[in-house]
């Protein structure tokens, strides 16, 4: 009968394949990639309907900006948790916008082909404060976060641009806290800078809550992107990000990923191009309602 392999050969194949296999993904991968993404948008993502029900033309981020900030709120069946955002957001934004006339807003709600009401929904904000402040752009299909951020980052006209989270887990008011870090890393290289809000300071209350599996997986995602991605950010995924018009452009202008983890490719490729990041802690609040699964 022929011997089974010792221990140490055993786990010395196991090593063996996994090392083969992974090298062999690398080479798929390496000769499936393309070096720039598809950016189609649909005939009907060209337009957004304004105050009046008109359909206006999106303006695109390779013009001159002509907002100091743009909020982009990507929306997916939020009928629910959409209105406490927005209220909070377009109440800090008007509050400062009469202390400080010369600061000008707009805020951009990505309906990401919702099944629910989330469009009715944002678009009584734009009949309410009219259609230069609050724009609803509605995709054709479901994109995932990644895509609709992207769409609405494309479309935006500020000079500087917020990633915002429908349900409002970070407090928008932290937006001061994230234009500090970004003010703190001048002068930008190209006009381009990223500030990170950051929940890595709350780690150890939230494992506190978790199930022993979800505190694994979370320290396996964190060691995969340290390993291979990102090593200067501790939290790649919260998704409160401000960053420069100009490093907008170039890093969304080659995003693949558009769904689930797109923040690790859209951070990777800034250290990339070499854009300098800080990364801020906000407050953050667990809001119920739906999860990516």
């Amino acid at each position: 009968a022929m011997a089974l392999p010792s221990l140490p050969e055993a786990v010395a194949l196991l090593a063996a394949l996994a090392v083969f296999f992974l090298l062999l993904i690398c080479m798929i991968a390496y000769a499936t990639a393309v070096k720039m993404p598809n950016l189609h948008r649909h005939e009907e993502e060209k337009f957004f309907v304004n105050a009046e029900g008109r359909k206006e033309p999106v303006p695109r981020i390779h013009d001159p900006p002509t907002k100091e900030l743009s909020v982009v709120v990507p929306s997916y069946n939020e009928e629910d948790r959409l209105p406490l955002m927005m209220d909070e957001a377009l109440d800090y934004l008007e509050k400062r916008q009469k202390r400080d006339p010369s600061f000008t807003y707009e805020v951009i709600v990505v309906n990401d082909g919702s099944k629910d009401q989330t469009e009715k929904v944002a678009l009584k904000y734009c009949e309410k404060y009219g259609s230069d402040r609050v724009r609803v752009l509605s995709l054709v299909k479901n994109r995932g976060k990644g895509g609709a951020v992207r769409m609405g980052v494309l479309s935006s006209r500020g000079k500087k641009i917020l990633m915002a989270d429908a349900d409002g887990a970070t407090k928008f008011a932290d937006i001061g806290k994230v234009e500090e870090g970004l003010k703190n890393l001048q002068p930008w290289p190209n006009q381009m800078a990223i500030s990170c809000g950051s929940r890595a300071h709350l780690e150890k209350d939230s494992i506190a809550k978790r199930s022993y599996f979800r505190t694994l997986l979370m320290h396996g995602f964190h060691f995969l992107v340290w390993f291979l991605c990102v090593k200067e950010i501790r939290d790649t995924q919260c998704g409160f990000k401000l960053l420069t018009r100009e490093a907008a452009l170039r890093t969304f202008s080659t995003l693949h990923i558009e769904r689930w983890a797109f923040d690790v490719e859209l951070l990777y490729i800034a250290q990339r191009l070499r854009i300098p990041i800080a990364e801020v802690a906000v407050n953050w609040t667990e809001i119920e309602g739906r999860k990516i699964v």
